[in-house]
């Protein structure tokens, strides 16, 4: 495609956000505005250009599905040999990266593991019970030490920074609890999430050698969502880009929602201040919604305070009024939620996926389900049980964590009783013990041959069988350009497949765990196949990448079949539908009583923005003046955001208002039987 044909198909603020190369660039792009097509066609003129080779451009954003779709569209922009060696990824894929890459200059070894959340929550109340430290069986204070100690990672402060900061003896507990997790997860050679970036910032920080390494080979950097970026995601675009300043920030602060994940709108006015010949190009005209809707979205978000203001606007027409349904109780919400989606449907024919219900938390979801069901209203639930997260898959990569490495306790205990090798806990204390006076990994232990000296012989004897196994099938794996046959064989060699077997309340059941551990074989495959580098191509690369790609996509599987989409406003982040519910519009549920309590409204008015702005045609809001709460019914108070409306776009149920809407009753009637004779056919 030309230059010329690139930008004809933009307006003239992304072409300006396009063609701008000579200095840092905030390019603030409101929802709905464009902003993928202004960045990958930005790729392509500076590939074309400006002479800047495609290994030289680095693309950062948060999802592997928004990676993958930048990548995608790069390619029918520009010829693939154009393109070869330009890198779009998350940012904790770069981290990774670079983590590789880098390794002689980290604390870490060869074959490191990831850790997931429940690996992190495990260590933890082990490292308590171990300490005798109160509290090691509360879920509510790991919970608190886990979200502590990511906050001081996102921050970059080392465990002896996070003690000097301690105001309270919780503070001092926690801080305790952080030195004693990092000396241990440097033990099993292993990072957490948070690591893929503190480690990489911290290291490009320290090492001015590395700094003017990465800064070389960045040329340009574009970072997609800054909005959501985080202290320690800020350093490492900062680090890489230098003073020289070559990037494009692209995003928007009034849809920053993450605050609770350690996202700092505020990023955007620090890059003000740190590149201070920095060019803010804005874009507002929205390519998704109604002139309502949009007049909706900007009447909430300008009670907001505001660095940089903006208005979207469309020129997609008036549209229809935005309705407001009040309802009696929650019950009745969710009934008439059901029955409206039915008749609209109905009387407009269309598909069930047109439609999403947004809700800010997921219990809301529960009372809606229920109705749909009954109404036999096809529906799918996002934000379930990651693919990831099921017990099947957790076990089988865990086989496989313990093969790249072998240190990785964690994944030690997970297996080396699934299925069961009569390894009781008495013996896997005494395991520990033995591991922790010798300074060995579990697995280690396991084949230390002074095992017999202090376990009885049955004891010892299945250790060192398992640990013949994984050493065995570590070898085979490692020699093997075919991997994925070999994980097949030692899975079934295992008796994990009989296992399921057993285990299955029901052969639905069944079919459903053996259907997921081959989908985790053919991703394998898939990853393998997919490598453009060939040292991607083993069995290392690949499980990481699969731990990742749970990390970074908690249920985010694409499922495009006729269903009702229901989602909280977090999870519906990037979509968008013709026709949107938002449920609860009340004190209390938006904004959320944390928030109240908090004093942090401004972000509960950033998730209704965003909330609003995912729809393209239509847009109904509920509240229920009762809704039950600890098995209670209690009155509720209207949320103020409805009074933030603009009033003149607004049809209320059960007032006495003028209809916005100049459709003729008859006419809707003929439609709706026209549409439910198509049906029945």
């Amino acid at each position: 495609m030309s230059s010329n044909a690139k930008l004809s198909q933009l307006n003239p603020r992304q072409q300006e956000a396009m063609t701008y190369v000579s200095g840092p660039l905030l390019v603030l792009a409101g929802a709905g505005s464009g902003k993928t097509a202004v960045i990958t066609r930005k790729i392509a003129h500076l590939i074309q250009n400006c002479g800047v080779p495609a290994h030289r451009i680095t693309a950062m954003t948060f999802t592997n599905k928004a990676a993958r779709e930048m990548k995608e569209r790069v390619g029918k922009l520009i010829p693939r040999e154009e393109s070869k060696g330009l890198t779009v990824s998350t940012f904790h894929n770069f981290g990774l990266n670079l983590l590789r890459i880098e390794l002689k200059h980290t604390p870490l070894k060869n074959n490191f593991s990831i850790l997931d959340a429940d690996d992190c929550k495990r260590l933890l109340m082990d490292l308590m019970h171990k300490d005798n430290l109160a509290g090691a069986d509360s879920k509510e204070l790991i919970g608190k030490a886990m979200r502590r100690i990511s906050d001081w990672k996102n921050d970059l402060l080392l465990p002896p920074q996070a003690m000097s900061t301690a105001e309270t003896p919780e503070d001092v507990h926690l801080a305790q609890l952080y030195e004693l997790y990092e000396r241990n997860i440097r033990a099993y050679n292993a990072v957490d999430f948070d690591d893929l970036i503190a480690l990489p910032t911290r290291l490009l920080q320290e090492n001015a050698e590395i700094r003017d390494k990465w800064q070389n080979r960045v040329r340009y950097l574009l970072v997609d969502e800054y909005q959501d970026t985080n202290t320690a995601q800020y350093m490492l675009v900062k680090l890489l880009v230098g003073v020289m300043g070559r990037f494009t920030a692209v995003g928007d602060d009034d849809q920053s929602i993450y605050a609770w994940r350690g996202a700092k709108p505020e990023n955007m006015a620090l890059l003000a201040e740190d590149f201070p010949s920095l060019k803010v190009i804005k874009l507002e005209q929205n390519y998704r919604s109604t002139s309502r809707i949009l007049k909706a979205a900007n009447s909430v978000i300008t009670n907001n305070p505001h660095l940089f203001e903006k208005q979207l606007w469309s020129d997609k027409g008036h549209g229809e009024a935005i309705r407001i349904i009040t309802c009696r109780n929650d019950d009745d919400e969710a009934e008439r939620v059901a029955h409206d989606l039915m008749n609209h449907k109905l009387m407009n024919g269309k598909s069930w996926k047109d439609y999403a219900v947004l809700y800010r938390g997921n219990f809301q979801a529960r009372v809606l389900e229920a109705q749909l069901r009954q109404m036999q209203i096809p529906y799918k639930l996002s934000g379930g049980t990651s693919f990831f997260a099921r017990a099947e898959i957790k076990d089988v990569m865990s086989y496989l964590r313990l093969i790249i490495n072998p240190e990785d306790d964690s994944a030690f205990l997970r297996i080396i009783n699934t299925p069961k090798r009569a390894i009781g806990p008495a013996t896997l204390e005494k395991l520990g013990l033995f591991a922790q006076d010798n300074h060995l990994s579990l697995l280690s232990a396991s084949a230390d041959q002074r095992l017999s000296m202090v376990f009885a012989k049955k004891a010892a004897s299945q250790l060192h069988e398992f640990a013949g196994f994984i050493e065995d099938y570590t070898r085979r794996l490692h020699d093997n350009d075919d991997p994925v046959p070999v994980v097949r064989q030692m899975i079934n060699e295992t008796g994990y497949i009989d296992f399921v077997r057993e285990q299955a309340a029901t052969p639905a059941a069944e079919k459903t765990k053996l259907d997921n551990i081959e989908t985790l074989y053919s991703s394998i495959q898939s990853l393998i196949t997919r490598a453009d580098d060939v040292d991607e191509r083993n069995i290392e690369s690949v499980i990481r990448k699969l731990v990742l790609l749970d990390l970074l996509e908690q249920q985010q599987e694409e499922d495009d079949t006729d269903k009702v989409n229901l989602m909280t406003l977090h999870a519906a982040k990037g979509l968008e539908f013709p026709y949107v519910y938002i449920m609860g519009l009340e004190e209390e549920l938006l904004p959320h009583r944390n928030s109240i309590a908090g004093d942090s409204i401004e972000e509960e008015r950033r998730l209704m923005y965003v909330g609003i702005t995912r729809a393209r045609q239509g847009l109904t809001l509920t509240l229920a003046e009762q809704r039950k709460a600890g098995g209670q019914m209690r009155h509720t108070t209207p949320s103020r955001f409805l009074d933030e409306l603009p009033e003149e776009e607004l049809e209320w149920s059960g007032k006495k208002k003028q209809k916005l809407s100049n459709v003729d009753p008859k006419a809707q009637a003929a439609a709706y039987l026209a549409n439910l004779k198509a049906l029945m056919k």
